[in-house]
Parts: C-alpha cells; sequence; structure tokens
C-alpha cells in the first residue's frame, strides 16, 4: 500500500470514529440531556459524588471536554462550587480513560449487531425518545467499525521503510514527540480518538512502549487545552473549571514527561502488550492526576481565581453574563447597503436571543429547586438584555427596507423579525410568569410532591429540548427539522394533559402537598405549554416555503 493509499484509509478511519463519537454523544444529550444534567447538577454538592458522576457521564458522552464545558458552565452560574466542578472534570478524564480501555477489546461481533438494531429501532418508530436510541446504538455501531478500518489501515506499516526512520527519530526526541500527540490531539478535538490511534500503531508494532507512554502525555496534554480554548470568550467566571483543568492536567503531562525521560522507569508493569502499556499508561496518568488533585483542589481553584480575576472584577458570574452579551452585537450599520448581508448580520443577533433565552429556560427550573433573590433577580435582569436586543434588531430591519429587497429578502425579514418577538415574548413569560411562581414557592416554603416534579422537570426538559430544536432551525432552515418541532407540540400537548391528570388525581387523594403548591404546578404547566407554542411557530415560515403546512386544522364538514 502506498503512502498516500494509507493516509486515505486512516483518515478516513479517524474521521468515521469522530463522527460516531459525535454521533452517540448528541443522541445522548438529545434523549437524555435534561435528566443527565439535573443528576450531576445534584451529584456535583458533594465532592466524592461529583468525581464520580463526571466519570459516568463522560463514558456516557463519551467526551471528557463535553463534560468540562457543561460543569463549567454550572459553576460559571454560581450552581456548583470550583472545587467541586474540578473534581468533576477529573472523574471524567478517568471515565474517558476507562472507555478507551472499553473499546480496545475486541467488540467486532457487536458492529452488525448495534447497526442492525440502531437502524430498526429508528425507522420503527416516531417516538422520539427511540429515535435517539436508535442512534445511539448506530453511533456505537459505527464507532467500533471505525476502529476494525483503523486496525486494517495500520497492517502494513509492518513493512514499510520509511515508518521506522521516523519512529526511530521520534524515540530520540521524546519532546518533540510529545509536542506532536498534543497538537494531532487538539486538532481531533478528542483524547479518545487521539490513544485509540496510538494503541493501534502499538499493536502493530510500529510504536514501541516507551515512544508510547511520552506520546500519550502528549495526548493528555493537547487534551487539556481544548475547552479552556473554546470558552476563551466566555466570562471570567465560566473558565474557572475549564482553566483548572489545563493546571492540573497540562502541567501534570509536564512533570510526568521529565520524570519518565529522566528515571526510565520500566513499562512492564502497565501490561504485557504494546498497545495494553500505552492504555494503560493513559489511564494511571489521570487516575494519578485525580488522586493529586484531591489534596492540591483547592490550591488549583484559588490559582485559576487568580488568573481570571484580571477581568472578573467584582461582578457576579450572571452580571458577567450579562454584560458580556450586551458587549457584543452584529448589527453593522455598514452592512445596510447589502441587504443579503444585513440579514445574516439579524441572524447571528437573533441567534445570540436564542442564547440568552435558553440560558434563562434552562435556569428558571433550577430555581424552582433551590431559590434565592439574589439569582431571581439576576436572571430577572437578562429580559432587559433580550428587551435590548429585540429593538436593536427591529431598528436594523427598518433601515434594511430602506434598500432594495427581493421578495425572498423581504420574506426573510418578516421571519426574523417574527422570530424576534416571540423570543421577547418567551422573555417576559419566564420572567414575569415562571419567576413570580419561583418567588411565590420560595415565600411560602412550599416543595413539590417526588411525582410532581418528575413530571414538571420531564415537561421543562422537553420544552428545553424543542427550544434547541428551534433555535437550530433558526440557521439551518431545515424542513425535517420544521416538521419535527411542530410534531413536538403535539406530543407536548399530551404531556401536559397527562400531568393535569395526575396532579388532579393526587388532589382527589388528599395530597397535602400536592394541594399546597396546585396552582403553582398547573401554572407552570400552563406556561411551559405556552412557551413551546411560541417557539414551534419558528418551525411554520420554514414548513409554508416546502409546501408542508395544511391551511386549516379543521376537518370538512
Amino acid at each position: 500500500m502506498s503512502g498516500s493509499v494509507f493516509f486515505l484509509h486512516m483518515a478516513g478511519a479517524v474521521a468515521l470514529l469522530l463522527w460516531a463519537t459525535r454521533m452517540v454523544r448528541t443522541g445522548v444529550e438529545r434523549a437524555y440531556g435534561g435528566v443527565l444534567r439535573q443528576r450531576l447538577r445534584r451529584a456535583l454538592t458533594n465532592p466524592l459524588m461529583a468525581t464520580t458522576a463526571g466519570l459516568l457521564l463522560a463514558i456516557a458522552l463519551q467526551s471528557s471536554t463535553a463534560v468540562t464545558l457543561l460543569v463549567g458552565s454550572f459553576a460559571g452560574g454560581g450552581m456548583v462550587t470550583g472545587l467541586s466542578g474540578i473534581l468533576a472534570v477529573r472523574g471524567a478524564e478517568v471515565g474517558s480513560a476507562l472507555l478507551v480501555k472499553i473499546l480496545s477489546y475486541d467488540l467486532s461481533l457487536l458492529v452488525p449487531v448495534c447497526l442492525l438494531a440502531g437502524t430498526v429501532i429508528f425507522l420503527a418508530t416516531e417516538r422520539r425518545s427511540w429515535r435517539q436510541a436508535g442512534r445511539i446504538l448506530v453511533g456505537i455501531g459505527l464507532l467500533l467499525l471505525s476502529l476494525e478500518m483503523m486496525d486494517a489501515a495500520a497492517e502494513p506499516l509492518r513493512e514499510s521503510r520509511i515508518v521506522p526512520l521516523i519512529v526511530g527519530y521520534l524515540s530520540e526526541d521524546p519532546v518533540t514527540a510529545f509536542f506532536l500527540a498534543a497538537v494531532i490531539t487538539y486538532l481531533f478535538h478528542s483524547s479518545i480518538a487521539a490513544v485509540l490511534l496510538l494503541a493501534t500503531f502499538a499493536a502493530r508494532g510500529v510504536l514501541s512502549p516507551e515512544l508510547g507512554i511520552v506520546m500519550v502525555l502528549g495526548v493528555n496534554l493537547g487534551s487539556s487545552f481544548i475547552a479552556p480554548i473554546l470558552t476563551r470568550a466566555a466570562p471570567p467566571a465560566y473558565r474557572v473549571v475549564p482553566l483548572g483543568n489545563l493546571l492540573m492536567r497540562g502541567l501534570g503531562s509536564v512533570v510526568l514527561l521529565v520524570l519518565f525521560v529522566y528515571f526510565n522507569p520500566p513499562t512492564s508493569l502497565l501490561g504485557s502488550g504494546t498497545a495494553d502499556r500505552v492504555i494503560h499508561a493513559h489511564i494511571a496518568f489521570n487516575v494519578l492526576i485525580l488522586f493529586a488533585g484531591i489534596p492540591l483542589s483547592r490550591l488549583i481553584l484559588k490559582a485559576t481565581r487568580g488568573i481570571v480575576a484580571l477581568s472578573a472584577g467584582t461582578k457576579t458570574p450572571e452580571e458577567e453574563r450579562r454584560a458580556a452579551i450586551e458587549a457584543t452585537s452584529a448589527l453593522d450599520a455598514a452592512a445596510l447597503d447589502n441587504p443579503a448581508q444585513a440579514l445574516a448580520n439579524v441572524t447571528r443577533e437573533a441567534v445570540r436571543m436564542c442564547e440568552t433565552v435558553e440560558f434563562m429556560l434552562r435556569r428558571v427550573l433550577e430555581l424552582y429547586e433551590d431559590p434565592d433573590k439574589q439569582s431571581i433577580n439576576a436572571l430577572a435582569a437578562l429580559d432587559d438584555t433580550v428587551d435590548k436586543r429585540h429593538a436593536a434588531i427591529k431598528l436594523y430591519l427598518a433601515r434594511i427596507t430602506e434598500h432594495g429587497m427581493s421578495d425572498e429578502e423581504a420574506s426573510r425579514c418578516q421571519e426574523l423579525l417574527g422570530v424576534c418577538i416571540k423570543l421577547e415574548q418567551v422573555g417576559d413569560i419566564i420572567v414575569r410568569n415562571l419567576l413570580s411562581h419561583v418567588q411565590k414557592k420560595m415565600d411560602r416554603d412550599l416543595e413539590f410532591t417526588p411525582e410532581g416534579w418528575r413530571e414538571l422537570s420531564s415537561l421543562h426538559a422537553s420544552v428545553l429540548a424543542n427550544a434547541r430544536l428551534a433555535f437550530n432551525l433558526l440557521v439551518t432552515q431545515d424542513p425535517e427539522t420544521a416538521r419535527q418541532l411542530v410534531a413536538e407540540k403535539d406530543r407536548l400537548r399530551d404531556l401536559e394533559r397527562i400531568s393535569s391528570e395526575r396532579h388532579f388525581d393526587r388532589l382527589r387523594r388528599g395530597s397535602e402537598r400536592s394541594v399546597e403548591t396546585s396552582s403553582i404546578h398547573l401554572d407552570t404547566i400552563r406556561d411551559l405549554k405556552q412557551i413551546n407554542s411560541l417557539l414551534a411557530t419558528l418551525a411554520y415560515p420554514v414548513l409554508e416555503r416546502h409546501g408542508m403546512l395544511s391551511g386549516t386544522r379543521l376537518k370538512s364538514a
């Protein structure tokens, strides 16, 4: 096999691995994201539980970076402490390393099983949860298939005359090997893919155990940079956990590289096979950083806060978020003479409105569970940001219409105006209705029944998932997403009816807590349903353009 053919096959295998990993992660997030976030947030109140939760969530999402970003957002919003956040990320790194070990076993028999079962489940039903389960199974099947492709692509390397020269050079220059692995991992945005690639090369005799371990340390360095760079534009409080992980894991990889090169310890303790030693070195490194991080977490947290304090000032996390939102605008007056560019600017600004509304919608249910006056006021203040963006967009759109626009551009202009109006209405419902329920619950010291809270949480998770569909639709204009959003509106109507019936059944049984929280429970259901209906209307222009919208729901006489 020629070098170009080898790189083509290997690149294809790695691309499939990255795609399959993303497919599994998005499937898990769409099907169970709301539940996972709630349980993770509760677990983060205890440092030991935080570590365990981070480990399990990294295996479920197949990405420690995703967990780092999620936990960082919790810590930035003041929902969890920075200490628990750092420990949760440490657990996530161990979970990611353990997943590599699981995937290293011979699971080839699962490839056809997962692909067949996933495809059948996905095509056999319209139920969203089942379709996402099918998506997850297909993703797992493709992931395992990509590992077989990587193994097959690496087989000819045994006969290569160039590879030994490259490996020989890297073996003599561990620093270059270390940084090369770090760069590759950052480009992959996945330590799992990078370690599996190293393990494949090691299994084929391309890498020596010593070189493999050096490059594994480089993988951990590269992986520790991903989350801090992705959050570099976020408010300072949101960068504490990702930056803390960089300090702990990144510096740890450098220190262990120096120790490994200087002392040159035997690698036989890590296993008999070369591939096993590479994978076990990855696990051992992250376990070591976890145990070292327990006593050092407070020091790391203090150092990290000191670094981000340069731009943090004295603002609360939510004030920082609001200031960051208000400080930027995509509404460039210079683009008004070009309607297409101006409408693109409005779309970007509307997406920012979506991000604010999504944060408000997600945060409000957390306040139902753990309300406090400061957080309520901070969330209410975000509605001012939504109103300001809405007003700015209306004025900008009005100025665009002064210039010549095509019929299509004029239609898009009206559509974007409608989107912003709906987003402002959603913000008003959250602040004027849902936050008032939070205030009433806090003032009266009320508690929902476990059944009632599960129903509200489930309904809220569905509305939040539909909100994300609606916000994605704003950019993609995908008719299938639009159709799914309207279908979810009907499903949510059924959920609302079932929840109300169950609530009245608890009232008939004389549940005291149900009686006390009855008005809040029913009003919250009504408000969530109204929010979902407003968001579903964002799909109608897309459906109408594609001829997928009927004129009326009334049956003919």
